[in-house]
């Protein structure tokens, strides 16, 4: 009689199983996760009709620029969130049972590869979003003149395809994405860090994001305050910076949905990279505030939904009835940003009596 003293080979994806475990973790429900999913992606779809609507509409005008990095920006987010909100799913329909589905660890990298990069993928097209629209308010003819729609597609390529060498940094340094904690995602390693690599890994995700954040508040801040000198020197070209606000409204829109969405998530990623919180006591908090970040995908879309021209009309409309006000004309809203910056343009480099015939007869 002999006894079988042979040992069974260790699944990879046990090997990456955290060590800690969420124990105060309420796990969600399926129905939920599927609910959560699908309004992120008919909120997604809706927006990206209505930017490849406007996209057509001023395709040859200058608000093209724009229209193409949010429709890259609301695409990002519609495939990240359909992408991850299906593997979600299906981690959860299997019990989070990563050893018996995932056993070579390919279902984990790819949801690693994908959280990452749709996390930094938007926050960078949204701070490329301000810098674009920086340098169209600050320097309108060079924006006119130089910067053409080649050059667009050509930094938005440049910027996907950064965020994806990011993501896939750990694969190329024979690292693997490690199943998290609470088993519901997968991501860098966060718990019991010993390596500078494993620190390296987060601390690059957190300084990106952060530092997209940062770009986006800045060039925003240019543009707010160079477009209220504006209005307050002149009153006479009003008409053509209704775009210019509508923009600006829309890129405000998305900071603060990303730095209220990101920054908490960011900010952990950062301190347990600097080992100065220890991911067992914030595994909960992790967890919350990766929850966040995903609302970010969600909320994006109706940006571009309800901060709209018409749609700040009309509510620019109501609020004056409902004060009491009478409704002044909206011609505001009516002519395009291109024809008014480039007239402006023209004008100042007029000489001064043609510029005082100019004026006259418009």
């Amino acid at each position: 009689m002999s006894t079988n003293n042979s040992v069974q080979p260790v699944s990879p994806a046990s090997e990456l199983l955290s060590n800690t475990t969420c124990q105060l973790e309420e796990d969600l429900s399926i129905s939920f996760s599927i609910i959560f999913m699908t309004v992120g992606i008919l909120s997604n779809s809706l927006a990206i009709a209505i930017l490849m609507k406007a996209y057509q509409r001023f395709r040859q005008k200058y608000k093209s620029s724009f229209l193409l990095l949010a429709s890259a920006l609301v695409i990002t987010d519609f495939f990240g969130h359909l992408i991850n909100g299906t593997i979600a799913v299906f981690v959860y329909a299997s019990d989070k049972d990563w050893i018996y589905f995932d056993k070579s660890n390919i279902l984990c990298s790819i949801f690693g590869i994908c959280m990452v990069f749709s996390g930094l993928c938007p926050l960078f097209l949204g701070s490329l979003m301000a810098i674009e629209r920086c340098i169209g308010v600050t320097k309108p003819i060079f924006h006119s003149t130089k910067i053409t729609t080649k050059h667009v597609k050509m930094m938005l390529s440049g910027v996907c395809f950064f965020a994806v060498f990011v993501a896939l940094l750990p694969i190329l340094g024979h690292r693997d994405y490690k199943i998290q904690a609470s088993r519901t995602w997968c991501f860098y390693k966060t718990d019991q860090i010993k390596d500078w690599e494993d620190r390296f890994y987060l601390l690059l995700f957190a300084f990106l994001g952060l530092l997209a954040l940062g770009i986006s508040f800045v060039c925003n801040a240019i543009t707010g305050i160079s477009l209220l000198k504006v209005k307050f020197r002149s009153q006479q070209h009003r008409q053509g910076r209704s775009h210019h606000f509508e923009m600006v409204i829309q890129l405000l829109g998305i900071m603060c949905v990303s730095c209220i969405c990101w920054s908490p998530f960011l900010v952990t990623m950062a301190s347990i990279g600097m080992n100065i919180q220890d991911f067992k006591d914030s595994c909960e908090r992790t967890l919350f505030t990766l929850r966040m970040a995903t609302w970010n995908q969600i909320l994006d879309p109706w940006v571009y939904i309800l901060l709209r021209k018409a749609v700040l009309r009309n509510l620019y409309v109501c609020t004056r009835r409902c004060c009491g006000v009478h409704v002044i004309s909206l011609h505001v809203w009516e002519l395009s940003s291109i024809k008014n910056s480039l007239k402006v343009a023209a004008i100042s480099d007029l000489p001064v009596t043609e510029k005082v015939t100019q004026q006259t007869s418009t």
